[in-house]
Protein backbone atom coordinates (compact mmCIF):
# COMPACT_ATOMS: atom_id res chain seq x y z
CA UNK A 1 0.00 0.00 0.00
CA UNK A 2 1.63 3.14 -1.13
CA UNK A 3 0.80 6.24 0.37
CA UNK A 4 -1.66 7.04 -2.43
CA UNK A 5 -3.47 3.94 -1.85
CA UNK A 6 -3.70 4.90 2.47
CA UNK A 7 -5.72 7.92 1.06
CA UNK A 8 -8.02 5.94 -0.80
CA UNK A 9 -9.32 4.20 2.42
CA UNK A 10 -9.89 7.83 3.94
CA UNK A 11 -13.71 7.82 2.23
CA UNK A 12 -14.16 4.10 3.65
CA UNK A 13 -12.60 4.55 7.03
CA UNK A 14 -15.05 3.50 10.17
CA UNK A 15 -12.68 4.60 13.40
CA UNK A 16 -14.74 3.24 15.46
CA UNK A 17 -13.84 0.01 13.03
CA UNK A 18 -10.78 -0.20 14.68
CA UNK A 19 -12.26 -1.66 17.75
CA UNK A 20 -15.79 -3.48 16.81
CA UNK A 21 -16.65 -4.31 14.01
CA UNK A 22 -18.76 -2.41 11.92
CA UNK A 23 -20.91 -6.25 11.64
CA UNK A 24 -22.30 -6.16 14.71
CA UNK A 25 -25.20 -7.45 13.48
CA UNK A 26 -26.51 -10.70 11.91
CA UNK A 27 -28.13 -8.57 9.32
CA UNK A 28 -25.66 -9.27 6.64
CA UNK A 29 -25.93 -13.07 7.41
CA UNK A 30 -27.64 -15.76 5.40
CA UNK A 31 -30.17 -17.81 7.26
CA UNK A 32 -29.99 -21.33 5.75
CA UNK A 33 -32.66 -24.39 6.05
CA UNK A 34 -31.31 -27.60 8.10
CA UNK A 35 -29.53 -29.81 5.18
CA UNK A 36 -28.92 -27.12 3.09
CA UNK A 37 -25.76 -26.65 1.00
CA UNK A 38 -23.51 -23.21 1.95
CA UNK A 39 -21.36 -22.15 -0.55
CA UNK A 40 -17.72 -20.62 0.48
CA UNK A 41 -15.20 -18.64 -1.41
CA UNK A 42 -11.71 -18.35 -0.27
CA UNK A 43 -8.94 -16.10 -1.28
CA UNK A 44 -5.37 -17.64 -0.63
CA UNK A 45 -2.18 -17.49 -1.79
CA UNK A 46 -0.67 -20.83 0.28
CA UNK A 47 0.07 -23.22 -1.79
CA UNK A 48 -2.25 -26.47 -2.11
CA UNK A 49 -4.74 -25.07 -0.02
CA UNK A 50 -7.18 -26.30 -2.62
CA UNK A 51 -5.73 -29.79 -1.48
CA UNK A 52 -6.34 -29.11 2.35
CA UNK A 53 -9.51 -27.74 1.85
CA UNK A 54 -10.43 -31.11 0.33
CA UNK A 55 -10.34 -32.70 4.32
CA UNK A 56 -12.76 -29.98 4.97
CA UNK A 57 -15.16 -30.53 2.30
CA UNK A 58 -15.40 -34.46 2.73
CA UNK A 59 -16.27 -33.92 6.05
CA UNK A 60 -18.17 -31.40 5.97
CA UNK A 61 -20.88 -31.73 3.08
CA UNK A 62 -23.27 -29.07 3.75
CA UNK A 63 -20.35 -26.18 3.70
CA UNK A 64 -18.74 -26.62 0.54
CA UNK A 65 -14.99 -24.18 0.02
CA UNK A 66 -14.32 -23.15 -2.93
CA UNK A 67 -10.58 -22.10 -3.27
CA UNK A 68 -9.66 -19.21 -5.58
CA UNK A 69 -5.75 -18.62 -5.97
CA UNK A 70 -4.37 -15.33 -5.08
CA UNK A 71 -1.37 -12.88 -5.17
CA UNK A 72 -0.22 -12.27 -1.91
CA UNK A 73 0.73 -8.88 -0.55
CA UNK A 74 -0.73 -5.78 -1.97
CA UNK A 75 -2.78 -6.90 -4.85
CA UNK A 76 -4.82 -8.63 -2.40
CA UNK A 77 -5.06 -5.93 0.10
CA UNK A 78 -5.66 -3.96 -3.46
CA UNK A 79 -8.53 -6.37 -4.70
CA UNK A 80 -10.40 -6.89 -1.35
CA UNK A 81 -10.90 -3.09 -1.10
CA UNK A 82 -12.22 -2.72 -4.42
CA UNK A 83 -14.41 -5.53 -3.81
CA UNK A 84 -15.63 -4.21 -0.64
CA UNK A 85 -15.69 -0.47 -1.94
CA UNK A 86 -18.24 -1.62 -4.80
CA UNK A 87 -20.15 -3.54 -2.40
CA UNK A 88 -19.73 -7.27 -4.39
CA UNK A 89 -17.14 -9.57 -5.82
CA UNK A 90 -15.59 -10.28 -1.68
CA UNK A 91 -14.87 -13.91 -0.77
CA UNK A 92 -16.28 -15.20 2.39
CA UNK A 93 -12.92 -16.21 3.58
CA UNK A 94 -9.67 -14.30 3.22
CA UNK A 95 -5.88 -15.29 3.86
CA UNK A 96 -4.72 -11.75 4.83
CA UNK A 97 -1.18 -10.97 6.29
CA UNK A 98 -0.73 -9.96 9.65
CA UNK A 99 0.30 -6.66 9.05
CA UNK A 100 -2.75 -6.13 6.49
CA UNK A 101 -5.09 -6.59 9.21
CA UNK A 102 -5.31 -2.92 10.83
CA UNK A 103 -5.80 -1.33 7.07
CA UNK A 104 -8.60 -4.14 6.47
CA UNK A 105 -9.88 -3.65 9.73
CA UNK A 106 -10.18 0.15 9.55
CA UNK A 107 -11.70 -0.01 5.71
CA UNK A 108 -14.69 -1.95 6.96
CA UNK A 109 -13.53 -5.26 5.26
CA UNK A 110 -13.09 -8.03 7.79
CA UNK A 111 -16.10 -8.57 10.17
CA UNK A 112 -15.72 -9.57 13.93
CA UNK A 113 -16.23 -13.43 14.42
CA UNK A 114 -15.62 -13.52 18.33
CA UNK A 115 -19.30 -14.55 18.40
CA UNK A 116 -19.13 -16.85 15.82
CA UNK A 117 -15.84 -18.61 16.53
CA UNK A 118 -16.16 -19.54 20.16
CA UNK A 119 -12.99 -19.61 22.40
CA UNK A 120 -9.47 -20.35 20.40
CA UNK A 121 -7.48 -17.96 22.51
CA UNK A 122 -6.02 -20.58 24.71
CA UNK A 123 -4.80 -22.54 21.02
CA UNK A 124 -2.14 -19.89 20.19
CA UNK A 125 0.76 -18.00 21.27
CA UNK A 126 -0.33 -14.75 22.60
CA UNK A 127 1.50 -12.37 19.49
CA UNK A 128 -0.94 -14.34 17.05
CA UNK A 129 -3.93 -13.64 19.26
CA UNK A 130 -3.00 -9.92 19.38
CA UNK A 131 -2.22 -9.78 15.06
CA UNK A 132 -5.93 -10.90 15.23
CA UNK A 133 -7.63 -8.90 18.25
CA UNK A 134 -5.32 -5.40 17.47
CA UNK A 135 -5.82 -6.04 21.80
CA UNK A 136 -9.11 -5.83 21.92
CA UNK A 137 -12.11 -8.46 22.31
CA UNK A 138 -13.55 -8.08 18.83
CA UNK A 139 -11.35 -10.92 16.47
CA UNK A 140 -10.99 -10.42 12.71
CA UNK A 141 -9.96 -14.08 12.51
CA UNK A 142 -8.21 -16.51 13.43
CA UNK A 143 -3.82 -17.40 13.27
CA UNK A 144 -2.94 -19.63 10.43
CA UNK A 145 0.83 -19.50 10.03
CA UNK A 146 3.32 -17.67 11.93
CA UNK A 147 7.05 -16.88 11.02
CA UNK A 148 9.07 -16.81 14.32
CA UNK A 149 12.64 -15.68 13.99
CA UNK A 150 15.76 -17.67 14.01
CA UNK A 151 19.52 -17.42 13.57
CA UNK A 152 20.80 -19.40 10.86
CA UNK A 153 24.68 -20.33 10.83
CA UNK A 154 27.46 -22.45 8.74
CA UNK A 155 28.50 -24.93 11.52
CA UNK A 156 31.56 -25.23 9.31
CA UNK A 157 32.83 -22.26 9.57
CA UNK A 158 31.83 -22.25 13.49
CA UNK A 159 33.70 -24.93 14.57
CA UNK A 160 37.23 -24.21 12.54
CA UNK A 161 37.06 -21.12 14.25
CA UNK A 162 35.90 -22.10 17.54
CA UNK A 163 32.55 -20.77 18.11
CA UNK A 164 29.30 -21.38 19.38
CA UNK A 165 25.94 -20.17 18.32
CA UNK A 166 25.91 -16.73 19.79
CA UNK A 167 23.56 -16.74 23.16
CA UNK A 168 23.63 -12.81 23.05
CA UNK A 169 23.62 -10.06 20.56
CA UNK A 170 26.97 -9.12 22.20
CA UNK A 171 28.08 -12.43 21.17
CA UNK A 172 26.98 -11.96 17.86
CA UNK A 173 28.96 -8.61 17.51
CA UNK A 174 31.83 -10.95 18.88
CA UNK A 175 31.44 -14.02 16.05
CA UNK A 176 31.30 -11.02 13.14
CA UNK A 177 34.10 -10.12 14.21
CA UNK A 178 35.64 -13.30 14.41
CA UNK A 179 34.86 -14.38 11.68
CA UNK A 180 35.41 -11.17 9.41
CA UNK A 181 39.16 -11.31 11.01
CA UNK A 182 39.50 -14.28 9.77
CA UNK A 183 38.16 -14.42 6.48
CA UNK A 184 37.85 -10.47 5.08
CA UNK A 185 35.20 -11.99 2.41
CA UNK A 186 33.13 -14.04 4.83
CA UNK A 187 30.21 -12.31 6.99
CA UNK A 188 27.83 -13.44 9.71
CA UNK A 189 25.12 -11.42 8.30
CA UNK A 190 24.06 -8.34 6.55
CA UNK A 191 21.76 -5.45 7.28
CA UNK A 192 18.85 -5.65 4.87
CA UNK A 193 17.57 -1.71 4.12
CA UNK A 194 15.12 -3.90 1.57
CA UNK A 195 13.49 -5.92 4.05
CA UNK A 196 11.45 -3.78 6.63
CA UNK A 197 9.62 -6.82 8.04
CA UNK A 198 12.79 -8.31 9.19
CA UNK A 199 13.96 -4.89 11.29
CA UNK A 200 10.09 -4.87 12.60
CA UNK A 201 10.87 -8.30 13.60
CA UNK A 202 14.39 -7.62 15.39
CA UNK A 203 12.84 -4.58 17.02
CA UNK A 204 9.92 -6.64 18.47
CA UNK A 205 11.90 -8.68 20.16
CA UNK A 206 13.43 -5.85 21.53
CA UNK A 207 9.97 -4.84 23.09
CA UNK A 208 9.12 -2.84 20.62
CA UNK A 209 5.72 -2.22 19.20
CA UNK A 210 5.44 0.36 16.84
CA UNK A 211 1.70 1.70 17.00
CA UNK A 212 -0.88 1.05 19.16
CA UNK A 213 -4.81 1.87 19.80
CA UNK A 214 -6.63 3.23 22.58
CA UNK A 215 -10.51 3.72 21.81
CA UNK A 216 -10.61 5.56 18.84
CA UNK A 217 -7.04 6.56 18.79
CA UNK A 218 -4.05 5.58 17.59
CA UNK A 219 -0.32 5.93 18.29
CA UNK A 220 2.87 5.39 16.99
CA UNK A 221 6.20 4.24 18.59
CA UNK A 222 8.66 3.43 15.81
CA UNK A 223 11.50 5.69 17.01
CA UNK A 224 11.09 4.22 20.71
CA UNK A 225 13.67 3.36 22.63
CA UNK A 226 13.80 0.09 22.12
CA UNK A 227 13.58 0.27 18.12
CA UNK A 228 16.17 3.19 18.90
CA UNK A 229 18.24 0.46 20.36
CA UNK A 230 18.20 -2.31 17.51
CA UNK A 231 19.09 0.76 15.32
CA UNK A 232 21.97 1.74 16.93
CA UNK A 233 23.29 -2.02 17.10
CA UNK A 234 23.49 -2.42 13.54
CA UNK A 235 24.13 0.88 12.42
CA UNK A 236 27.50 0.43 14.96
CA UNK A 237 28.52 -3.23 13.11
CA UNK A 238 28.12 -1.53 9.57
CA UNK A 239 30.49 1.06 10.40
CA UNK A 240 32.35 -1.23 11.58
CA UNK A 241 32.68 -3.12 8.23
CA UNK A 242 32.00 -6.36 10.52
CA UNK A 243 28.24 -7.21 8.79
CA UNK A 244 27.66 -6.50 5.47
CA UNK A 245 25.06 -3.52 3.96
CA UNK A 246 24.04 -5.48 0.77
CA UNK A 247 19.59 -6.09 1.03
CA UNK A 248 18.83 -9.65 0.98
CA UNK A 249 17.41 -11.47 -1.98
CA UNK A 250 19.64 -10.08 -4.56
CA UNK A 251 21.58 -12.13 -6.74
CA UNK A 252 24.70 -11.09 -4.78
CA UNK A 253 23.17 -11.81 -1.76
CA UNK A 254 21.76 -15.42 -3.68
CA UNK A 255 25.62 -15.75 -4.50
CA UNK A 256 27.41 -15.17 -1.17
CA UNK A 257 24.87 -17.65 0.66
CA UNK A 258 26.03 -20.07 -1.78
CA UNK A 259 29.65 -19.52 -1.87
CA UNK A 260 30.22 -19.59 1.45
CA UNK A 261 30.92 -15.72 1.62
CA UNK A 262 27.06 -15.09 3.88
CA UNK A 263 27.73 -17.66 7.08
CA UNK A 264 24.66 -16.32 8.68
CA UNK A 265 21.45 -15.42 8.58
CA UNK A 266 18.53 -13.72 10.91
CA UNK A 267 15.39 -15.05 9.56
CA UNK A 268 12.26 -17.29 10.11
CA UNK A 269 11.03 -20.65 10.72
CA UNK A 270 10.59 -20.70 6.81
CA UNK A 271 14.42 -20.20 6.19
CA UNK A 272 15.01 -23.87 5.40
CA UNK A 273 13.06 -23.25 2.19
CA UNK A 274 14.92 -20.02 0.88
CA UNK A 275 18.34 -21.56 1.63
CA UNK A 276 17.62 -25.02 -0.21
CA UNK A 277 16.56 -22.86 -3.14
CA UNK A 278 19.72 -20.36 -3.11
CA UNK A 279 22.23 -22.28 -1.75
CA UNK A 280 21.49 -26.00 -2.25
CA UNK A 281 25.35 -27.30 -2.07
CA UNK A 282 25.25 -26.18 1.69
CA UNK A 283 22.55 -28.56 2.40
CA UNK A 284 24.11 -30.14 5.89
CA UNK A 285 26.46 -27.22 7.03
CA UNK A 286 23.69 -24.75 8.26
CA UNK A 287 21.53 -25.43 12.23
CA UNK A 288 19.37 -23.18 12.98
CA UNK A 289 19.48 -21.69 16.63
CA UNK A 290 17.26 -19.10 18.87
CA UNK A 291 17.96 -15.26 17.77
CA UNK A 292 20.31 -14.19 20.16
CA UNK A 293 19.21 -12.06 22.68
CA UNK A 294 19.17 -8.94 24.78
CA UNK A 295 18.47 -10.49 28.12
CA UNK A 296 19.20 -14.19 28.26
CA UNK A 297 17.92 -14.02 31.44
CA UNK A 298 14.74 -13.06 30.11
CA UNK A 299 14.35 -14.68 26.58
CA UNK A 300 12.42 -13.21 23.49
CA UNK A 301 11.57 -13.19 19.67
CA UNK A 302 10.44 -11.36 16.80
CA UNK A 303 7.92 -12.47 14.03
CA UNK A 304 8.70 -12.44 10.29
CA UNK A 305 6.06 -13.26 8.38
CA UNK A 306 2.34 -14.54 9.27
CA UNK A 307 -1.06 -14.84 8.43
CA UNK A 308 -4.14 -14.64 9.24
CA UNK A 309 -7.87 -16.28 7.95
CA UNK A 310 -10.38 -13.48 8.23
CA UNK A 311 -13.93 -13.35 7.37
CA UNK A 312 -14.71 -10.54 4.96
CA UNK A 313 -17.76 -8.19 6.16
CA UNK A 314 -19.93 -9.39 2.96
CA UNK A 315 -20.06 -13.09 3.55
CA UNK A 316 -23.63 -13.82 3.67
CA UNK A 317 -22.63 -16.80 6.04
CA UNK A 318 -20.61 -15.65 8.35
CA UNK A 319 -21.27 -18.37 11.11
CA UNK A 320 -20.32 -20.90 8.72
CA UNK A 321 -17.46 -19.46 7.70
CA UNK A 322 -15.87 -19.16 11.07
CA UNK A 323 -16.52 -22.69 11.74
CA UNK A 324 -14.59 -23.74 8.77
CA UNK A 325 -11.78 -21.12 9.85
CA UNK A 326 -11.80 -22.71 13.01
CA UNK A 327 -10.99 -26.22 11.74
CA UNK A 328 -8.34 -25.16 9.28
CA UNK A 329 -6.41 -23.90 12.23
CA UNK A 330 -6.99 -25.36 15.40
CA UNK A 331 -8.33 -29.38 14.24
CA UNK A 332 -5.72 -31.70 14.03
CA UNK A 333 -6.51 -32.63 10.34
CA UNK A 334 -6.43 -29.12 9.51
CA UNK A 335 -3.10 -28.46 11.61
CA UNK A 336 -1.51 -31.26 9.61
CA UNK A 337 -2.82 -30.05 6.48
CA UNK A 338 -1.19 -27.06 6.54
CA UNK A 339 1.64 -28.26 7.69
CA UNK A 340 2.25 -31.17 5.59
CA UNK A 341 0.47 -29.98 2.10
CA UNK A 342 0.62 -26.36 2.48
CA UNK A 343 4.08 -26.33 3.54
CA UNK A 344 3.30 -23.23 6.40
CA UNK A 345 4.40 -23.22 9.72
CA UNK A 346 0.92 -23.29 11.48
CA UNK A 347 0.57 -20.44 14.50
CA UNK A 348 -1.51 -23.05 16.52
CA UNK A 349 0.16 -24.06 19.91
CA UNK A 350 -0.45 -27.59 19.17
CA UNK A 351 1.62 -27.59 15.57
CA UNK A 352 4.22 -30.08 17.25
CA UNK A 353 1.71 -33.29 16.54
CA UNK A 354 1.94 -32.11 12.96
CA UNK A 355 5.59 -31.29 12.56
CA UNK A 356 7.54 -34.44 13.79
CA UNK A 357 10.36 -34.39 11.20
CA UNK A 358 12.33 -31.18 10.31
CA UNK A 359 13.23 -29.52 7.03
CA UNK A 360 14.94 -31.53 4.22
CA UNK A 361 17.51 -28.66 4.15
CA UNK A 362 18.29 -29.26 7.78
CA UNK A 363 17.63 -33.25 7.97
CA UNK A 364 20.63 -32.84 10.24
CA UNK A 365 18.76 -31.18 12.86
CA UNK A 366 15.94 -33.16 14.05
CA UNK A 367 15.00 -30.77 17.15
CA UNK A 368 14.54 -28.05 14.39
CA UNK A 369 10.79 -27.88 14.84
CA UNK A 370 11.29 -27.70 18.52
CA UNK A 371 13.01 -24.63 18.47
CA UNK A 372 10.91 -22.47 16.29
CA UNK A 373 8.10 -24.12 18.92
CA UNK A 374 10.32 -22.13 21.61
CA UNK A 375 10.69 -19.17 19.12
CA UNK A 376 7.29 -18.98 18.86
CA UNK A 377 6.42 -19.44 22.35
CA UNK A 378 8.20 -16.58 23.59
CA UNK A 379 7.58 -14.02 20.92
CA UNK A 380 6.34 -10.55 21.81
CA UNK A 381 2.85 -8.96 21.10
CA UNK A 382 3.54 -6.41 18.22
CA UNK A 383 0.57 -4.36 16.94
CA UNK A 384 0.55 -3.21 13.35
CA UNK A 385 -0.94 -0.10 12.15
CA UNK A 386 -3.16 0.52 9.36
CA UNK A 387 -0.58 2.65 6.75
CA UNK A 388 2.06 -0.01 7.92
CA UNK A 389 3.20 0.11 4.00
CA UNK A 390 3.57 3.78 4.37
CA UNK A 391 6.33 3.21 7.27
CA UNK A 392 7.78 0.20 5.30
CA UNK A 393 8.27 2.42 2.48
CA UNK A 394 9.53 5.24 4.58
CA UNK A 395 12.06 2.43 5.76
CA UNK A 396 13.17 1.52 2.53
CA UNK A 397 14.14 4.77 1.85
CA UNK A 398 15.97 6.03 5.14
CA UNK A 399 17.68 2.99 5.98
CA UNK A 400 18.72 2.28 2.59
CA UNK A 401 20.51 6.02 2.69
CA UNK A 402 21.57 4.72 6.07
CA UNK A 403 23.31 1.62 5.01
CA UNK A 404 24.93 2.91 1.99
CA UNK A 405 26.64 5.84 4.00
CA UNK A 406 27.87 3.41 6.76
CA UNK A 407 27.50 5.90 9.52
CA UNK A 408 26.37 4.75 12.72
CA UNK A 409 24.73 8.21 13.41
CA UNK A 410 22.41 7.55 10.28
CA UNK A 411 20.63 4.51 11.57
CA UNK A 412 18.46 5.80 14.84
CA UNK A 413 17.66 9.22 12.34
CA UNK A 414 16.31 7.28 9.86
CA UNK A 415 13.67 6.07 12.61
CA UNK A 416 12.89 9.87 12.97
CA UNK A 417 11.95 9.86 9.51
CA UNK A 418 9.89 6.93 9.50
CA UNK A 419 8.08 7.76 12.62
CA UNK A 420 7.36 11.51 10.77
CA UNK A 421 6.48 10.37 7.78
CA UNK A 422 3.89 7.84 9.25
CA UNK A 423 2.41 10.02 11.66
CA UNK A 424 1.84 12.84 9.33
CA UNK A 425 0.11 10.04 6.63
CA UNK A 426 -1.89 8.77 9.19
CA UNK A 427 -3.25 12.44 10.09
CA UNK A 428 -4.03 13.44 6.39
CA UNK A 429 -5.63 10.45 5.78
CA UNK A 430 -8.25 10.92 8.55
CA UNK A 431 -7.09 8.99 11.28
CA UNK A 432 -7.27 9.86 15.68
CA UNK A 433 -3.46 10.31 16.18
CA UNK A 434 -2.13 10.65 19.85
CA UNK A 435 0.74 13.14 20.34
Amino acid sequence: MKKTFAGVLAAALLMTGACSSSDDSDSGTTATKPGEKVELTYWTWAPNMDKVVEGWNTAHPDIHVTVNKQDGGDPAVTKLLTAIKAGSGAPDVMQAEYQKVPTLVSANALADISKEAGSLKAKFPESAWNAVTLGGEALYGVPQDSGPMLFYYRTDVFTKLGLEAPKTWDDYAAAARKIHTANKKQYLGTFSANDPGWFAGLSQQAGASWWGINGDTWSVAINDANTQKVATYWGGLVQEGVVDNKPMYTPEWNAALNDGTQVGWLSSVWGPGVLEGNAASTKGKWKAALLPQWDAAAPANGNWGGSATSVTTQSKHKEQAAQFIAWLNTDPAGIKALAGTANVYPASVDSAAALTEPPAFLSNQPDFYTIAAEAAKITKPFTYGPNVNVAYSAYNDAFGKAAASKKSADFPAALTTMQTTTVDDMKNTGFKVAG
